[in-house]
């Protein structure tokens, strides 16, 4: 059965796009030029998605682990980690791997739709106003429990949050991420701010840390805003590995700019991820909460620290160095270090596809994912790129008001 985001969908959006990447727009037709915003869009947005579903299967698990379950380094869509994934320890009702998207990509495009509906820039409210709604106002395909439901029943309890506390306990929306799980709940979701604010990674930062408010708090709140500079950055034209990592240092604060300084630094003379992951989890550790034994938790992890980070962003920044800014290696590095590999993948996915493109993600893996997840993965990057024209107008039109008031103002005009 083929409906609304189903792959057919995503087959017939991919044999538009690349018809008209020659770059004359026809009525009601997208015009894709490689390197330009909308190729840029879709290559973060589907990028985000195929290294989601590709570290779902290894989430959780070590390297060692990793490599002796699936026989080797993992290369692409391979099966949960547990045959009988239903009844395996620890219980889980998700369906992981088999090329499904997780929670990640679930609230990504809930964030676009937002995006589609306010046709502005975000702030704490929105979530209130506009991604809670999204998250327990109807069913969605949701492959991992392979049966349409509320995003909400699929997602971490950290995300829930999102819904106790705004729908539930009516608390300021600025202030609602205040006492939930510090982790990368909010972060997960924030590369469509980066492609809004394409090309100016200070914007980025700035709305992601306010629209993330209303989520998380202290070093999750913080690694939000670093990710959507991160993808800002990736989207400008000649902008490479270095000045995505460059940018977040700029940016970041804390334990958070501390951590991404030094998995970064220990990734720089590294070549391949493989036998990278005992030198750069080393250089996390002083900053991160969660134990070496990912699923062991004690009870100082995921709590509010000036001094600490999550762990997924300076993973996913390495794997982006080591990779050079290379798709494939970057999402690859993030699956096979497992801990939370689908969350580091995603991330690694979003900059990599931003800074090459869609012909970045190999076609293999997003035909295979957007079968698997029944869900089109390129027409939502089409759709932010739309978005993203219109508030890009606004701002200008905006900027030029203030900068004719100030000169009037000053006494400079005429």
């Amino acid at each position: 059965m083929t409906g609304a985001g189903e792959p057919g969908t995503a087959q017939h959006a991919a044999a538009g796009d690349d018809t008209s990447r020659t770059g004359a727009a026809e009525d009601g037709q997208v015009s894709v030029v490689a390197g330009g915003l909308e190729d840029r869009a879709v290559g973060c947005v589907a990028g985000a998605a195929v290294g989601d579903a590709l570290g779902g299967a290894t989430e959780g698990w070590t390297p060692e682990q990793i490599h002796e379950r699936y026989g080797g380094h993992v290369e692409g869509v391979v099966p949960p980690f547990f045959e009988d994934w239903r009844n395996a320890r620890p219980i889980a009702p998700y369906h992981k791997g088999d090329g499904h998207i997780t929670d990640d990509t679930l609230m990504t495009h809930a964030l676009i739709r937002v995006y589609e509906r306010v046709r502005g820039h975000l702030d704490a409210y929105a979530a209130a106003d506009h991604l809670v709604p999204e998250m327990m106002g109807g069913k969605r395909w949701i492959p991992e429990l392979e049966t349409e439901a509320l995003p909400l029943q699929r997602v971490f309890l950290a995300e829930k949050w999102l819904v106790l506390r705004l729908h539930y306990g009516h608390v300021d929306p600025r202030e609602a991420g205040v006492g939930n799980i510090v982790n990368c709940g909010a972060a997960m979701y924030m590369a469509p701010v980066g492609v809004v604010n394409a090309a100016d990674p200070d914007a980025a930062y700035a709305e992601a840390i306010e629209l993330a408010g209303a989520h998380q708090s202290s070093y999750g709140r913080e690694a939000a805003g670093v990710l959507a500079a991160a993808v800002a950055e990736a989207m400008r034209p000649g902008a490479t590995a270095d000045s995505v990592v460059a940018t977040c240092v700029r940016l970041a604060r804390d334990g958070t700019k501390a951590a991404i300084d030094a998995v970064c630094s220990a990734a720089r003379d590294l070549g391949h991820w493989d036998g990278s992951f005992g030198r750069l989890r080393a250089a996390m550790k002083p900053y991160d909460t969660v134990a070496d034994t990912y699923r062991d938790q004690g009870l100082g992890a995921r709590r509010p620290s000036r001094l600490h980070s999550i762990e997924e962003l300076p993973l996913a920044l390495a794997f982006l160095l080591i990779a050079k800014g290379g798709y494939r290696d970057t999402v690859l590095g993030g699956v096979n270090y497992g801990r939370d590999a689908d969350s580091i993948a995603s991330m690694g996915g979003a900059i990599a596809g931003a800074l090459g493109g869609r012909d970045a993600v190999p076609a293999d893996w997003l035909e295979q994912i957007s079968t698997a997840s029944r869900i089109d993965l390129v027409t939502p990057g089409l759709t932010l790129a739309r978005v993203a024209r219109r508030v890009h107008a606004a701002d200008l039109e905006r900027r030029r008001a203030h900068e004719a008031a100030f000169a009037a103002l000053a006494g400079d005009a005429g």
